[in-house]
């Protein structure tokens, strides 16, 4: 299943996609009188509702998937069925807790030269605020203008509470995955490269990943394809292209750490609650580390694909603020 959250409301409402592309607004779909009407309105509280909510969802997707035309014909002018061209928020709009690993691609690490290799999985937090939808713009801070980055990842949702799991049972607790873009801005990063002693190198450092927090800071979307759909993590590949030209161009093989291993190590210090996110890291190919360096500017197009899930698309606004 292709799930979605539909931009009709602040909080937006679950949909899911047909295979003809149009949305399914499912509250609208839900068929009077049965356990359809009982779906929640959001795709987090779906997946808080475990897998009969997910089975609920796809009883109703193939219902309807089923239905003659002329009741589909009904459903549109009932607003319960929209074209694909519909506009949708993140596919959670609100998780709880988003968990985004660095340094988690063999490339990544090759190209920024003299970046040793981890012995473990590494990560930060970002703020929930950062997230925006596919289509909504990126603001780029008028006081960290210089040095805009792009980052596309693959986005691991939760689907089952996952706290102290062993790697072997890791991939149980994910419903899902999306598209990502870990959007940062670099204009600290120099201070960062140029650190001398431990403490100077702590502190730079952590204001760097502070450049990753600004609203509109993390694009997830379009939708989140559920996990028995993906099948083989593996085989996921993510493209980033600027402006139509290709960026990066990686497999999730990539990862240093296998996927199960880096949930269940992450999930030592985390909980993690239906809805919430962990980013995998980037491939190689950001900006920072080109020779010369190419970042992002007001009017460009940034989009991250990964096979199975679609592309993110979001295009580069001066932030207001």
């Amino acid at each position: 299943m292709k799930l979605v959250t539909i931009d009709n409301t602040a909080q937006g409402s679950a949909g899911a996609v047909l295979r003809s592309g149009e949305i399914l607004h499912l509250g609208k779909a839900a068929a009077p009188g049965t356990l359809e009407v009982w779906l929640p309105t959001s795709i987090r509280a779906i997946l808080e509702a475990g897998e009969p909510g997910l089975a609920l969802v796809r009883q109703l997707i193939d219902r309807i998937e089923s239905e003659s035309s002329s009741k589909k014909d009904r459903l549109r002018e009932q607003g319960a069925l929209t074209p694909a061209s519909t506009r949708l928020q993140a596919p959670v709009p609100n998780p709880r807790l988003i968990v985004a690993a660095g340094l988690a691609f063999k490339s990544h690490l090759a190209e920024m030269s003299g970046t040793p290799t981890p012995a473990h999985p590494t990560a930060f937090m970002k703020s929930v605020n950062s997230i925006v939808g596919p289509g909504a713009p990126i603001h780029i801070p008028a006081h960290a203008s210089g040095h805009m980055d792009y980052e596309g990842e693959v986005a691991v949702v939760f689907g089952r509470t996952c706290h102290r799991v062993s790697a072997a049972d890791a991939m149980s607790h994910v419903a899902g995955y999306s598209a990502a873009n870990d959007v940062s801005a670099r204009d600290w990063v120099q201070a960062v490269w140029g650190a001398k002693v431990p403490w100077e190198a702590r502190l730079t450092w952590e204001t760097n990943i502070m450049g990753k927090q600004f609203d509109s800071f993390t694009p997830l979307g379009p939708v989140l394809t559920t996990a028995d759909e993906i099948g083989d993590v593996t085989t996921l590949e993510i493209t980033t292209r600027l402006n139509g030209k290709v960026m990066q161009h990686a497999p999730l093989s990539d990862l240093i750490f296998p996927l199960a291993e880096t949930i269940a190590y992450f999930s030592n210090w985390y909980t993690f609650h239906p809805g919430d996110v962990l980013l995998t890291g980037t491939p190689a190919g950001v900006g920072v580390g080109r020779k010369p360096p190419v970042f992002m500017k007001a009017g460009d197009v940034i989009e991250v694909e990964v096979s199975g899930i679609g592309v993110l698309r979001n295009v580069l606004v001066p932030s207001a603020l």
